[in-house]
């Protein structure tokens, strides 16, 4: 089989302005020109090189209850540890980040827009400290401010 990586991902909201705010402000995803005929918006992730790497679809149903078949999150990774505490923050300061770990290859924090929404901001370790988690899936507490002053 070939290899494959996701390239973008896109969502229905219920609340196309909203949601195009929170991508904007609070994660700093850049929009594209308006979408002609659809409500839609398209956004490219900081850095990417992606022609869009979300895109949002106004939609007039409601989201499934939590637990419900479908997509459960996203994962978005970014290039340095820094960058997790710095989102970290918008995400505290916006009220929507919804947990942390670490889980041996990766340092995770979790967060919710505003349909519910949920994602994952990573960073991966470098492949040499994997350790005894190359092969394992674990989830454990993270202490974000002491991961950055070992990952300096």
């Amino acid at each position: 089989m070939p290899s494959l990586s996701l390239n973008h991902a896109v969502l229905f909201v219920s609340d196309l302005e909203e949601a195009t705010a929170f991508y904007a402000d609070v994660l700093g995803f850049e929009p594209l020109a308006d979408v002609e005929g659809l409500q839609a918006a398209f956004f490219t992730a900081p850095g990417s090189e992606n022609h869009h790497d979300l895109g949002l679809f106004q939609t007039p149903g409601s989201k499934p209850p939590r637990g419900s078949v479908g997509l459960y999150h996203l994962a978005w990774e970014v290039e340095k540890l820094a960058d997790v505490v710095e989102l970290r923050d918008a995400l505290v300061a916006s009220g929507s980040l919804t947990g942390q770990s670490h889980h041996g290859v990766t340092i995770s924090i979790y967060a919710a827009d505003p349909d519910g929404n949920e994602f994952e901001i990573m960073w991966t370790l470098p492949r040499d400290a994997w350790g005894e988690y190359a092969d394992k899936g674990v989830v454990m507490p993270l202490d974000l401010e002491a991961e950055l002053e070992r990952w300096r």
